[in-house]
């Protein structure tokens, strides 16, 4: 992974309209991430979360209609998978996928030695976060993510996370399938990376138990394609008690005391 030295780093979306197989599922996303903060993507489902973590990795079968998405105001749309990867973008899958034959150990250095960095150098990085993120270092040797509990897996996930270092992670469901104390390992490290290694993150989720150890600087309501509603933390809490019935689908009515999301911002 090849990552741009020295000072601030901004992910910004704008306008982002996506299709799958033909339906419109992103309807102008309007998002800017900057170094060290964290930003809570909530909403219910089927209103385009994971297709925005999808979409912003470059997973093929997703059709960008409108917009554009850059970092550092480098085009990150006209770009491959692997070239985002190189240029600091990291996803957490909401269910990371099982490779043979294949370790995480050799997964880690392959990845080192792609972005220029030296192999060599994976050993010690691991040992020093296998105990951080609760991770057997056993399971390095074995084949990513086969037979891995769920917990191991989203344990793996944020090891791979803390040896990568990119610019910023899309979480997707990172919560999803954690016990209480895989939870908090997990989003523990999370936050340590954004407070005191200037990490970006874009957390979906649908719980505030996440939300309460990761502690987000802003919090977006995505429905139907569109950010409707961004606010503090405090939103989170108001989603919690109320639902997500009050921003309706199309054109949302706002609970008291929320303000809508101004066009172009976050």
């Amino acid at each position: 992974m090849t990552r741009p030295s020295g000072g601030a780093h901004v992910l910004a979306v704008r306008g982002l309209q996506a299709s799958v197989a033909g339906k419109s599922i992103l309807r102008g996303v309007d998002l800017e991430v900057r170094s060290g903060e964290v930003h809570a993507v909530m909403g219910p489902n089927g209103s385009g979360k994971s297709t925005l973590s999808h979409v912003l990795m470059g997973r093929p079968g997703y059709e960008v209609t409108s917009g554009e998405v850059t970092l550092d105001g480098q085009d990150i749309l006209a770009m491959p998978t692997w070239e985002r990867a190189q240029a600091g973008l990291f996803l957490g899958m909401q269910y990371p996928i099982e490779v043979p034959g294949v370790s995480l150990e050799a997964v880690l250095k392959e990845s080192f030695a792609a972005g220029g960095r030296d192999p060599r150098e994976v050993d010690d990085l691991v040992e020093s976060e296998v105990d951080r993120v609760g991770f057997d270092a056993r399971l390095l040797k074995r084949a990513l993510n086969v037979d891995f509990s769920g917990g191991e897996k989203k344990r793996s996930e944020t090891l791979q996370l803390a040896v990568l270092r990119p610019l910023f992670a899309m979480l997707d469901e990172v919560d999803s399938g954690l016990d209480v104390d895989a939870l908090r390992d997990v989003a523990r490290r999370v936050a340590q990376a954004a407070a005191h290694e200037g990490l970006g993150v874009i957390a979906i989720t649908h719980y505030t138990r996440l939300l309460s150890e990761l502690r987000p600087d802003r919090v977006h309501v995505l429905s139907a394609g569109r950010i409707v509603a961004s606010g503090g933390p405090e939103l989170a809490d108001e989603l919690e008690a109320q639902g997500y019935g009050a921003w309706g689908n199309d054109e949302p009515a706002r609970p008291p005391g929320v303000a809508p999301a101004a066009p172009g911002l976050s």
